[in-house]
């Protein structure tokens, strides 16, 4: 049999995550994944539901992208287990569902940007040793500044004075992920000379527990978060290699 493709995800245990550790899990392509998330219980139960890994191996990792103790802890478990990891995907992140404030700012951006930034710079060891080494990161749509800047009837312009009605909540994440943009810009120049292909996945429009209730969002037209799980593992699978260094979308490349 031949070696397996070894991949390290974070925040796996649910949502578009979980379901890309189950698109491995359907590929004839032998996959030793570990797969990260916060809550071990919680992983080990997603873990657990997907029966039967056949010619894969799936191994848990208890992982906190708020804490740089859990980071390394994590390192260390799978550096003690393999030499090198093939692809890293940056999938964890967070949504706050708090009014835009300094705090809740600072909560996306410490998960969305700064920790999984820090994530990178510390498996990068390990990824740099691959013969065919991949970086992704999570983004999201709604981070292309030349989309948000067209007008949009779902997101008009309110009405002159002051107070204004409250902005939305998810201006504090999508100014996260335009962040986290630059940041897969920056580690594609760095490691350029590494041969590490690296992108930003934009999935679209998918009804994950990040994005609130599942159900009103498939009402609102978003669709099943396998089709982000298949994506990334197209992508691991060499199908979006002319894209290298830019933001993708399933179909397309996303403008900045």
């Amino acid at each position: 049999m031949a070696s397996k493709t070894i991949i390290f995800i974070t925040g796996a245990n649910t949502g578009i995550g979980y379901e890309a550790v189950k698109a491995f899990l359907s590929s004839s392509t032998p996959y030793h994944v570990f797969v990260g998330a916060r809550n071990l219980e919680k992983l080990e139960t997603a873990i657990n539901s997907f029966g039967d890994t056949g010619i894969h191996k799936l191994v848990p990792v208890q992982i906190d992208l708020l804490s740089d103790e859990s980071i390394v802890t994590a390192f260390k478990q799978v550096s003690s287990e393999v030499g090198y990891i093939d692809v890293l995907i940056n999938n964890a992140g967070a949504a706050t569902s708090a009014p835009p404030s300094r705090e809740s700012f600072l909560q996306d951006y410490n998960v969305n940007v700064a920790g999984t930034y820090t994530v990178t710079d510390t498996f990068l060891p390990l990824l740099i040793k691959s013969s065919a080494p991949r970086l992704l990161f999570l983004t999201s749509g709604l981070s292309s500044f030349e989309e948000v800047t067209k007008p949009n009837p779902r997101f008009p312009s309110p009405p002159a004075g002051w107070p204004k009605a409250p902005t939305p909540t998810w201006v504090c994440y999508i100014a996260s992920k335009a962040a986290l943009n630059m940041v897969m810009i920056n580690f594609a120049r760095i490691l350029k000379n590494d041969n590490v292909k690296v992108w930003c996945i934009s999935p679209g429009f998918l009804a994950t527990d990040l994005g609130g209730d599942r159900e009103r969002l498939k009402a609102m037209g978003a669709g099943d978060p396998s089709l982000g799980g298949t994506f990334i593992k197209d992508v691991v699978e060499g199908a979006r290699d002319e894209d290298v260094g830019k933001v993708i979308r399933r179909d397309m490349v996303q403008p900045w």
